[in-house]
């Protein structure tokens, strides 16, 4: 018998994967979590259905959330990942030597329990001693930060249900008052093909553009997110992520499957339909 994993992207598309196992499923206070084991995508973490990590593609996730705003200000001394229970994305900021603090704030414990045991790749670094974990809501702990954080990586699930409070315009004013005076602000920032998603991109857009006078979006292309063509947006006080230096980046020595100094360039040189969708805004 065959068994398929099926994501519904849309009332009229739906996206599946061929699945060897079901690795696990429970039921934590905030959504269903689920593992697969599959022959074209490794391991496949999903929570309520939806795909949120693929061992085959992560990679080109965490390294656009990482490495372009690292790249930008290699000052970076104390970063702020809110969600990202995976671990990936503190796998990447790890890389850093210069980076002093990682505090990672996700609200579902069994996230992280589940990735621990059954993704490995990604939450490897996790016990990192840089890194310090805060299971409490997102919206919440920021609301007491102020001039505090270099970064903060937003790696959200989709705006509603536990991460619909991270798409709120008091959450991104918040965020604004928790960084310093050069902060950058990097978030997931949904898909523009798909139209109930192209919403959520244009709203959220609309709100981090009241609070940051640089505001840019920058994209990637990701084969297990709905439509392949995936937006990050990057906002900042001070720096324009597309003056870098470029060699001091690649001074580092850091090996990267995916971002590199012309991809950084390039990813923020948008489709015409999606800087359309965000002149609306």
């Amino acid at each position: 018998m065959e068994l398929w994993f099926t994501e519904q992207h849309t009332e009229n598309v739906r996206f599946s994967i061929k699945v060897d196992k079901h690795l696990f499923s429970g039921q934590s206070e905030y959504q269903r979590i689920d593992v697969f084991e599959s022959k074209e995508f490794g391991t496949v973490l999903t929570l309520d259905g939806l795909m949120m990590v693929a061992e085959k593609d992560e990679f080109i996730y965490h390294d656009m959330i990482v490495h372009v705003p690292m790249a930008t200000n290699l000052g970076i001394k104390k970063v702020l990942v809110i969600g990202a229970g995976d671990g990936g994305t503190v796998r990447e900021l790890t890389r850093y030597k210069t980076i002093e603090a990682i505090d990672m704030v996700e609200i579902d414990r069994m996230v992280v329990e589940v990735c621990r045991e059954y993704l490995p790749q990604t939450a490897c670094s996790l016990d990192d001693p840089r890194v310090k974990i805060y299971y409490e809501d997102g919206l919440k702990f920021i609301r007491a930060k102020e001039n505090y954080y270099d970064l903060i990586i937003v790696d959200s699930t989709d705006p509603f249900g536990p991460g619909e409070g991270l798409f709120t315009r008091e959450f991104y004013g918040s965020c604004y008052k928790a960084l310093k005076q050069d902060g950058i602000l990097v978030n997931q920032h949904e898909n523009p093909y798909y139209e109930t998603y192209a919403v959520s991109m244009r709203q959220a857009h609309r709100r981090i553009k009241e609070f940051f006078p640089i505001c840019r979006v920058y994209q990637a292309h990701i084969p297990t997110y709905p439509s392949g063509h995936w937006l990050f947006g990057f906002a900042s006080k001070k720096y324009d992520p597309l003056d870098f230096d470029e060699k001091a980046w690649k001074s580092l020595g850091l090996k990267t499957r995916y971002y590199n100094t012309d991809i950084h360039k390039g990813s923020f040189a948008l489709p015409t339909y999606v800087r359309e969708l965000l002149a609306g805004e």
